[in-house]
C-alpha cells in the first residue's frame, strides 16, 4: 500500500554513505538521518535526550550514533547504551530518542510523517539520482509551479521531488532518465531553480 501524503523525501541515497549522519526534515520535524557502518538506515528526532544537542552533529561508531556533546551513545533502536562520564553505569532503558519510519525507494530516502504500514511512493523505472538543490521558495509554491503533488517527470528529462524546509525555503531532489547526460541535466536543474526563484509566488 502506498500513501504519498505520509512520506517526505529527505535526501538522495547517494548523499548518505555508511557511517555518516546528516540533518533532514519531515514536515515540521527536525531529523537526524544516519547510516550505520553496515548500511542500516535510521531517522530520529534531532535532539539528544540529555541536553538537547543536535544528534546530526554527532558521529557514527559501528551500529551506534553518539552525541557530540557528552558522547551518549544510542543503538539502532534509539536506546542509550553508554554514558562515557559513567562507564560502569548501565543506562536506564527509558533513555531513548523518538524514531521515525524511514525507507529507500528509487534512490531516494523517504521519512514517514506518522506511524503506519504504508510504503513510500513508487518511482518510475530508469531514473538515476542526480543531486539536490536548495530553492528560495515555499514547497507549496513549487508544487503549484510544477502542477503536481507527487514526483513529476518534466519535459527536460528531470524528475524532481519537493522537500519543505520552512515557509520560504525548499529543496529539490532531482533524478534523471538514463538518456540524459548528468552535466546537461544538472544545468537544466539550475535553470529550473532560477526560474522558480524569479517567478512571483501565487
Amino acid at each position: 500500500m502506498t500513501d504519498p501524503s505520509r512520506w517526505h523525501p529527505a535526501a538522495l541515497s547517494q548523499d548518505l554513505v555508511p557511517a555518516t549522519v546528516i540533518p533532514a526534515r519531515c514536515g515540521p520535524h527536525e531529523i537526524a538521518l544516519w547510516r550505520s557502518e553496515t548500511g542500516a538506515l535510521r531517522a530520529w528526532q534531532d535532539r539528544c535526550p540529555h541536553r538537547g544537542m543536535r544528534l546530526s552533529h554527532g558521529f557514527v561508531r559501528g551500529e551506534m550514533l553518539s552525541c557530540i556533546y557528552h558522547g551518549w551513545r544510542y543503538d539502532g533502536e534509539a536506546v542509550c547504551r553508554k554514558i562515557p562520564a559513567h562507564p560502569a553505569l548501565e543506562p536506564p532503558s527509558s533513555i531513548t530518542v523518538p524514531r521515525f519510519r524511514v525507507a529507500e525507494a528509487g534512490g531516494v530516502i523517504w521519512i514517514a510523517s506518522d506511524p503506519g504500514n504504508s510504503a513510500p511512493p513508487e518511482m518510475a523505472e530508469g531514473l538515476r539520482p542526480l543531486r539536490s538543490v536548495p530553492v528560495d521558495r515555499s514547497a507549496a509554491g513549487l508544487r503549484d509551479a510544477l502542477g503536481h503533488d507527487v514526483p513529476a517527470r518534466l519535459e527536460d528529462g528531470l524528475c524532481v521531488l519537493v522537500q519543505e524546509i520552512d515557509e520560504t525555503r525548499s529543496v529539490l531532489h532531482a533524478l534523471t532518465s538514463g538518456n540524459v547526460e548528468p552535466k546537461i541535466a544538472s544545468r537544466r536543474l539550475e535553470s529550473l531553480r532560477r526560474r522558480f526563484e524569479k517567478e512571483p509566488a501565487a
